[in-house]
Formats: C-alpha cells, structure tokens, sequence
C-alpha cells in the first residue's frame, strides 16, 4: 500500500503550494484508518520540503513516479520515499530514500553478531537503533525477497539515506568502518550533500516512466525470491544445530503435509504442538521455517522473545551480514492489522510466552496476538509448553489457541512431542524437577538411576568456578538467576558494575548489547528467564534467590522478593489488593516456572545455588541420592 503517489511535477506542485503534508496526513486517515500525530505531520513537512530541494534539477524526468510512506506487505515496515523511472539500459528501477531528521548520532561497539547499530536522540531520549543504511538496504532487501512482480520483472532497487539536518564531521561515526558493508550497499547523504543526492538519483533514474515501475510493485504478489531459497538451503546444509532425529522428524513431516494442504484448499488450520524442554521444538521450527520458503511459501519464524530469534539467525548466516534472512524471524508484534490469510505459514516457538496486547503495539490496534497470527496466516503452527509461562502477560495456552481458531474458523490438528534430547535424554530429571518444585506430584522422588550431573553447591563462587571450568570446551555454559536483582538500565554496558551481589560474590546481569546465548564473554555475566528461554546450553549454573523458600516441609513462593525492574510481575500488587488468593496463586505458578525452565537449559548438567539455606538443604538432600557410581562416570 501507497500513502501518495503522483509523478515528479504533482509532487513539486503539491510542495509549492504548501498542500503536501495535508494531503499525505489525509490519505493515512483514508487508507490506514489512523489520525496523523503533530510531530508525524511536522516531519512530513520538513523532510519533503528538503526532497522537494533535492528533485528540482531537470536531469530527474518530470514525469518520474513518487511514492511516499510504501507499506511493505505483510510487515510494518514502511519505505519513506521512492523514485521510480528506467535507467540508461532502459531496465525498470526505484531509488529508495530512508529519510532521517537526525542532528547527532554516536556509534556502538560490534558484538559477535551485531555491528549496525547506533546511538541518537529519537522518540525524547537516547536510544540505540540500526544505522540508516542498513535500514534502506534492509527494507530493499525485503522488497526484492518477496515481491514477485519485482523479481519477474527485474527491477533494481537502489536504496540510501538522507540524514537531511545532520552535519558530516572528520571521523564521523556515520561512515565508521564498521558500517562500510551497509554504506557500501545503501549509501548515506547529508544535509550539504543536496547534489550528490541528486546525481545518485540521476544515476538510476534517467527516463520516466509515469508510476508505472511504482505499480508493478504495489501489486507485486508476495512469494520468496530464488535467491533467499538458495541462501537458506545452503546455510541449512550441513548445520549440526538443527538436526532432527526420531520423532521430531515425524512431527516435522506431519506438519509439512498439513501447510501444503492449506495453500491447496485455501483452508485455514491452526497445528498445535506440545512438548516439553528440549524435545526438539526449536529445532523443528527452524526447518520447517527453510523448508517451507524452499517451497515457495511465505514463512515466517515467530517468537515473542528476541534472544532465540538472534540466537538462531545468528547460527544460520553466521559471518553473512548481507543475507537478507533476518527477514524470516519477526517478534510477535507484527501481525497487528495485516489482513486474512496474507501469509502462508506462521511458525510460532515459545508459543506460551504470546501476549495479548504486547508494549509496543498497546496503541496501534492490538487485539490479542494469537488471535493476530491465526488471521494472518493461512496455516500457523504453535510450539507450545504451558509450564513454561513465566509472566503475567503470558497468555499462550492450548484453551487460548483452540479459541481463536474457532473464532476464525480454522481448523485445529493437534499433535505431541514426547521424547528428552536435553538433560542426557533424561524425562526423569524434568519429571525429579517438578517434583521438587512442587510444581506437580510425579514418581521421581529422587535422582537414582538418571545420569545427569546435578550438584547444590555451598555458595555462588563454587558454581561460577565449575561453569567457568565447563565453558572453556566449547563456550556453551552460562551462569543463569531468577530475577531477584535489580537490573540498573544506566550500567547495562558496563562490565565493572555487578548487578549481583551475595557475599562476597559479584556479577553483572548480561549486557544489553550482543548475544548472550553465544557471546564470547558471556560466561562472564549472567542471564535471566528472558535471555534465556527456548535455548540451550551444556551446562548451567543456576542462583534461586529469595524468591523461593523452603519452610515447614515445603517449597514456598514471595513475589515481593523479586527485583523492582522485574516486569514480568508487573499488575501482581493490584492483583493481590483485589484478590490475594488469586495474586498468590498466579505469582507461585510464575516463579516455579522460571525456576523450572533455568533448570532445565542444561543439556549434561545443572549447578545450583539457593540464598535460602531451608532451600538449598532441602535441595542438598534430594540430590544426595544420586549414586557415586554415575557421579564417577561423569567425571
């Protein structure tokens, strides 16, 4: 969808005459149904006065098409302005400007798998967001990944920046040599590089073409290019990391024949798929996620937390930062509004961690997101684990699905994945971990017969010295907390600040930026239920805080041992005041479940630590069943 489009001279015309905000502010209402806020509308005025400086040279044809605000389909993305016209070879093109009203910006440091980031006063603060000309080649990316017509008919896309307030200085961090890869690609122009944006334009744009390119590619259907098909197989072919076996190969098969279906018949189907940690969710996602966009659908890999969409990117392009799969993985968020059946198959990991109105779409139309999702998709697939919802938002359950799909009468397969890759292939220990939770009553009182290596240690420092030991194998052991430690938002890059103080042991919460799962440095730091959840490691190190006790024989839960900064909880205090049964209720499900699925990230081993000594006694005991015999075997 076109905000505006009209030819070169319409767009001057509207300009001079003072019309042209007034006319985008009225089609957004018109077209999008949403009323224009005064700072939209005084950004509108001024980046298009400053476009309006840059076009007028006679070398851009008159009757070159102009789009402004181009909704790419399917996601909330929209490209700010394009030309489009045909270049010296007669070959359809578009230049794609990122506009920016940016005065400052300050470069971030790389992480493993993050380099285009950057830092500048935007929405009344500071904030780190993607460089501009990874955005305008992003956004060209995802237009040339997805829409057919611009495939078909090969149009090139040419993006950049217009930084039109911001002042070049020596050394700037604009052109910083990290982001030379997205410069390179999508080249950025500011405020006294009015001709040099001309003469880019110039390049591509040499003869017009009546919004006739423009058309091509507003009614471009939506299919993945061959280029993105290749680029996936070949990041899939050999990757260890998602390897299916047995029964998830089963599921995964089941799953490929029911998403076919749907794009046959047209009817929608809503496949829901339980199982608990580490019986291979992620894994089967992530395949069908390849194999689905192999077959010309348009896929998407879904999740609500953004560590196992970074995590899982980042082990398929590994040093490929010109890729374009980072389109594939989308937060939860972005299915607000986007119309019945536009995409093929949604593929939902984490599945219980969806929300109904998520932060950042509260005002924008959020209804409840799975609901969002099984309108948007013709088939959507949910994996899902109930005992893993760990916030109040959490909404995400086989009730909640059901409900949805009824309401968009779609029809419900439901299917089951039983078999343990993690903890050593042990359903004991996740069976031995409820049990002593007290989460639900199961056979496995103690640990005998289960070869994992579980060990309750005296103090912090003891656990950090074994996860430090088993990370240098293969850095995949992580030091993990509840949240019981406030997390300061004004040191999270700063390594010297610990977060975590018991006695004499101190450590940070992990750092905002990177890759925590992954990072080089990470076993340095340690992460909480939401860096972590839906991943794995070889060993964890886990710290109960004063949030879980062990009193009177039994295991007890106080949400108001938990950090200040924890938002998980958020609305509990109201909740209690109203009805302390219900609050209670809900807070022990919260805090046993985050416990429960720290526990359980570990693929060889769990180390832990409770700052309750009730707590880490009565854990002591139980774990001291374990025969010497396999604790020899282990080491």
């Amino acid at each position: 969808m076109i905000i505006y489009d009209g030819v070169k001279s319409d767009f001057m015309r509207s300009v001079e005459d003072g019309r042209i905000a007034n006319v985008i502010e009225k089609n957004i209402l018109s077209r999008m149904g949403r009323h224009t806020t005064a700072n939209e509308f005084s950004a509108f005025d001024n980046s298009l006065q400053r476009m309006y400086t840059v076009l007028n040279d006679e070398g851009i044809p008159s009757d070159a098409g102009i789009a402004i605000e181009y909704n790419i389909p399917q996601t909330a993305k929209r490209v700010d302005f394009m030309i489009s016209g045909f270049d010296s070879d007669e070959k359809p093109s578009v230049v794609i400007v990122e506009l920016k009203q940016w005065q400052k910006m300050e470069k971030v440091e790389a992480t493993d798998a993050v380099i285009e980031l950057v830092e500048t006063y935007t929405g009344h603060g500071l904030r780190h967001v993607v460089h501009p000309s990874y955005q305008a080649w992003s956004y060209a990316k995802l237009i040339s990944d997805y829409n057919s017509a611009v495939q078909d008919s090969d149009v090139k896309l040419a993006p950049c920046a217009y930084l039109h307030n911001y002042i070049r200085r020596d050394n700037d961090p604009l052109d910083d040599m990290q982001y030379e890869i997205y410069t390179k690609a999508a080249p950025p122009f500011t405020k006294t590089q009015t001709r040099e944006l001309r003469d880019f334009i110039k390049k591509w744009i040499k003869k017009g073409d009546n919004k006739e390119v423009l058309y091509i590619i507003d009614h471009g259907k939506i299919k993945p290019s061959k280029s993105l098909q290749n680029s996936i197989a070949s990041m899939m072919e050999g990757n260890r990391e998602f390897v299916m076996i047995d029964e998830q190969r089963v599921v995964y098969e089941q799953i490929l024949k029911l998403s076919e279906q749907c794009q046959r018949d047209q009817q929608k189907r809503t496949i829901i798929c339980k199982g608990g940690p580490g019986t291979g969710k992620s894994v089967i996602a992530v395949q069908l996620l390849a194999e689905l966009t192999k077959r010309e659908q348009f896929v998407q890999y879904v999740s609500k937390n953004q560590a196992p969409r970074q995590v899982y990117l980042h082990k398929l392009r590994g040093t490929r930062k010109l890729s374009g799969v980072e389109n594939l993985f989308k937060g939860s968020q972005n299915y607000v509004n986007v119309k019945n059946n536009q995409i093929h198959t949604l593929i939902v990991d984490e599945a219980h961690r969806l929300e109904e109105r998520s932060q950042y779409t509260k005002k924008t139309g959020n209804e409840n997101q799975v609901k969002e999702i099984i309108h948007a998709a013709t088939c959507s697939v949910f994996f899902i684990d109930e005992s893993q919802r760990v916030t109040m938002s959490d909404i995400g359950s086989v009730d909640e699905i059901r409900k949805w799909a009824n309401i968009e009468h779609s029809e419900v397969i439901e299917m089951e994945l039983l078999s343990q890759f993690r903890c050593n292939g042990s359903d004991g220990y996740l069976a031995w971990v409820d049990n002593i939770l007290e989460i639900r009553e199961t056979a496995n009182y103690d640990l005998d017969g289960i070869d994992y290596d579980i060990r309750v240690l005296e103090n912090p420092n003891e656990v950090r010295d074994l996860i430090n030991e088993k990370n240098k194998a293969a850095n995949r052991a992580r030091i993990l907390a509840g949240y019981c430690w406030n997390w300061n938002k004004d040191k999270k890059n700063d390594t010297n600040y610990h977060d975590i103080k018991i006695g004499d042991f101190e450590m940070s919460w992990n750092l905002s930026e990177g890759i925590y799962a992954i990072g080089d440095t990470s076993v340095n730091e340690v992460g909480c239920i939401h860096t972590t959840q839906g991943l794995e490691f070889d060993y964890v190190g886990v710290i109960m805080g004063d949030d879980i006790r062990y009193e009177n024989g039994h295991v007890v839960t106080d949400f108001t041992k938990r950090a200040s900064t924890d938002q998980s909880i958020k609305g509990l205090k109201s909740m209690y005041r109203n009805s302390p049964d219900e609050a209670l209720k809900r807070a022990d499900e919260i805090i046993k479940n985050t416990y429960r699925t720290l526990m359980t990230r570990g693929m060889k081993g769990c180390y832990i630590y409770c700052t309750d000594p009730g707590m880490n006694d009565y854990l002591k005991g139980r774990v001291a069943t374990l025969s010497s015999e396999s604790f020899i075997k282990r080491n």
